[in-house]
C-alpha cells in the first residue's frame, strides 16, 4: 500500500528535531520532561542551527505560526511567546500551511538548503508539546519572524516584535538560573536576537528623519550591551562577547568615533579560538577598517587580507566585495599597486570598476585625471565609506609621479614637474619635490636658482632596508598561518598512545593494568577456588 502518513511542514519538523537531539520526545502535558538535558546544549544548538539555515530561510510567517501552535504548550512557560506568535497571521492561514504540506508534498521532498526530513516527523493526531526545547523553539521562532519584517521592509513591527523577543528570552535566563547547564542553547539564540536589533535599528535610522530620537536609543543600547557583555565574558561565553563586541564596533564606526573603537580593540580580547567563522571575520574587518582611518596601514593591511583568506568562497558575495574594496584602498595608500587580477574576480567586476580607474590613475601619477576620476565617482565612494580613504590618495598620486619622472629624467625644470603633475604652479611643485626628498620617495637635489632637480644615481636597493623589510614581513606571515594552523587543530588527550601501540602490537603488562582489572582478576581467580574446592 502507499503510505499517506501526513508528513510535518519543515519548521515543525526542525523544531522536533531539536527536542530529539536534547535527549527527550514530545509530550501532550505541560508536565516537565524526565529525561536529562545534554551536557553541551550550547554546541548542540549551534549545529542545529546550522542545519536548520535552509529551513528558516524558507519559512513564511503562516508556518512560524503554525509551528508555535502546535509545538508549544498553551499551559506551560512559553505561553505568552505562543499567543504572540499565533497573533502573526489569521487560523486560515495557519491551518492552509498543514493542508498544503500534505497536498503539495513539502516535507517529503524539502527545497535544496533544507532539512531532511526523518521517520520520526510525521504529523500526529493529537497535540504533541515540546517539553525539553519550548524556550529555545520560541525564541528561534521569534528570530524568523523579525527575519521575515526585517526582509519585507517592515522595520518598525520588526523592532516591536524583537523587544518583545528580548524580554521573554531574558525571562527564562533568570527562570533557569542564567547558567550554562540549563540554558546554554539559549545564548545562541540570545546572540542573533541582538544583532537583529542593531540591523533593524540601523534600518530605522535610514527610513526615519529623528535623528534625537535615535541617538537616545543609540545610547540607552550601548549602555545596555557593555552590561551584557560583561556577563558574557564572566560566564566565558564566546558567541554573545563577540557578537556584542562587533555590534559596538560597528555603531562606532557608523557615527564616525573612530578613537573610540581603537579604545574598545585595545581594551577588549576578542574569542578568537572559541567564536563562529563569521563574527571572527566581522571583527577583523572592523579592527581593519579602524585601523586604516588611523593612518595604520600595515596592521590593517594584515587584518584585512586574513579576513580575505578566511572567508567562504560559496557565499557572502557582498561581504567579500566589501572586504576587497577597502583591502584595495589600503594597498595604494601603503604605495602598492594592486594586482589586476583582483578586479577581476568571480562577481566583483562591476563592484571594482571605479576602484580599478582610481588605480590606474595612481599608477600614471597624472594628479588631474586622478581628481577627475574620483570626482565621477565621489557619489559611489561615499555610498561604500571609502571616500575619506580615497582622498588621502592625492599625495600617493605625486610620489609615484615623482619617481616616474626621476626613472626618466636625470634633470628636469619645476615648470615641467608642475604641468606634468597637474599642480598648481612651480612654487607649488617645488614644495612637493622638497617633501618627497626629506621622506625619502626620491633622491635628488633642488637647484633652487636654476628652478630644476637635479637627480642622483641609483642606488643598490640591497644597500638599504627595505629588503629586510620584506623578509620580516614574509616570516611574519609564515608564522601566522603556522599559529593558525595549529589553533585549528584537535587532538583527544592521549589519543596517539593507543595507535602507536596498536602498531607496534604492544600489550600492556599486569604491573600496567590499572586497579579496577586487578581487582576484577582476584575475584575471578578466588571464584575458580571456590568451584574447584
Amino acid at each position: 500500500k502507499k503510505d499517506v502518513t501526513p508528513q510535518l511542514p519543515p519548521v515543525e519538523a526542525a523544531a522536533r528535531r531539536l527536542e530529539r537531539l536534547y535527549g527527550g520526545g514530545t509530550t501532550s502535558t505541560s508536565k516537565t520532561a524526565t529525561t536529562a538535558l545534554p551536557i553541551n546544549t550550547t554546541k548542540i544548538m549551534k549545529k542545529w542551527l546550522g542545519a536548520s539555515s535552509g529551513t528558516a530561510g524558507n519559512a513564511t510567517m503562516a508556518s512560524v505560526a503554525a509551528c508555535a501552535e502546535k509545538t508549544l504548550d498553551p499551559a506551560g512557560v512559553c505561553v505568552t511567546g505562543r499567543e504572540i506568535l499565533m497573533g502573526l497571521c489569521s487560523e486560515e492561514e495557519r491551518l492552509a500551511v498543514a493542508v498544503k504540506t500534505a497536498g503539495d508534498g513539502t516535507a517529503d521532498k524539502p527545497e535544496e538548503g533544507g532539512d531532511v526530513m526523518m521517520e520520526e516527523d510525521v504529523a500526529s493526531t493529537t497535540p504533541e508539546y515540546l517539553s525539553l526545547t519550548c524556550r529555545e523553539v520560541e525564541s528561534w521562532l521569534m528570530t524568523l519572524a523579525v527575519r521575515i519584517y526585517w526582509r519585507a521592509g517592515k522595520y518598525q513591527q520588526a523592532y516591536d516584535l524583537i523587544i518583545k523577543g528580548l524580554q521573554l528570552l531574558d525571562a527564562h535566563l533568570v527562570d533557569s538560573g542564567n547558567t550554562t547547564s540549563t540554558a546554554g542553547g539559549l545564548y545562541p539564540l540570545l546572540a542573533r536576537m541582538l544583532r537583529y536589533r542593531s540591523l533593524i535599528m540601523e534600518s530605522l535610522l535610514t527610513s526615519s528623519s529623528d535623528d534625537d530620537t535615535y541617538a537616545k536609543l543609540c545610547s540607552d543600547t550601548r549602555i545596555e550591551l557593555a552590561s551584557r557583555h560583561t556577563h558574557a565574558v564572566l560566564r566565558r561565553d564566546a558567541d554573545v562577547s563577540a557578537t556584542i563586541l562587533n555590534l559596538h564596533l560597528r555603531e562606532l564606526l557608523l557615527s564616525d568615533r573612530v578613537e573610540q573603537a581603537q579604545k574598545l580593540i585595545s581594551n577588549s580580547t576578542f574569542p578568537t579560538d572559541a567564536a563562529s567563522n563569521n563574527q571572527l571575520l566581522r571583527y577583523l574587518y572592523y579592527s581593519g577598517r579602524v585601523q586604516a582611518l588611523r593612518l595604520e596601514y600595515t596592521q590593517s593591511y594584515s587584518n584585512l587580507s586574513q579576513c580575505l583568506r578566511k572567508c567562504p568562497t560559496n557565499t557572502g558575495l557582498g561581504f567579500r566585495i566589501a572586504v576587497q574594496r577597502l583591502l584595495v584602498v589600503v594597498q595604494l595608500l601603503m604605495g602598492e599597486i594592486p594586482d589586476r587580477s583582483v578586479f577581476f574576480g568571480e562577481g566583483m567586476r562591476g563592484e571594482l570598476r571605479p576602484y580599478l580607474e582610481i588605480a590606474q590613475a595612481v599608477r600614471r601619477g597624472d594628479l588631474a585625471v586622478f581628481h577627475e576620476t574620483v570626482g565621477g565617482h565621489a557619489e559611489r565612494l561615499r555610498m561604500d565609506g571609502t571616500y575619506t580613504l580615497i582622498s588621502r590618495l592625492a599625495h600617493s598620486v605625486v610620489k609615484a609621479g615623482l619617481r616616474r619622472l626621476k626613472t626618466s629624467y636625470s634633470r628636469i625644470s619645476l615648470e615641467d614637474v608642475a604641468s606634468r603633475l597637474g599642480l598648481p604652479s612651480a612654487t607649488s611643485a617645488e614644495f612637493v619635490v622638497a617633501k618627497a626628498v626629506r621622506d625619502g620617495v626620491i633622491d635628488a637635489t633642488i637647484d633652487h636658482e636654476g628652478g630644476y632637480v637635479q637627480s642622483h644615481d641609483l642606488v643598490d636597493v640591497y644597500a638599504t632596508v627595505e629588503p629586510s623589510e620584506a623578509f620580516h614581513r614574509r616570516i611574519a606571515y609564515c608564522l601566522t598561518t603556522h599559529n593558525d594552523a595549529v589553533r585549528a587543530m584537535r587532538y583527544t588527550p592521549d589519543a596517539y598512545k593507543k595507535q602507536l601501540e596498536a602498531s607496534r602490537g604492544l600489550r600492556r603488562s599486569r604491573e600496567e593494568k590499572t586497579d579496577e582489572e586487578k581487582a576484577q582478576e582476584i575475584e575471578d581467580e578466588l571464584d575458580d577456588e571456590d568451584y574447584e574446592y
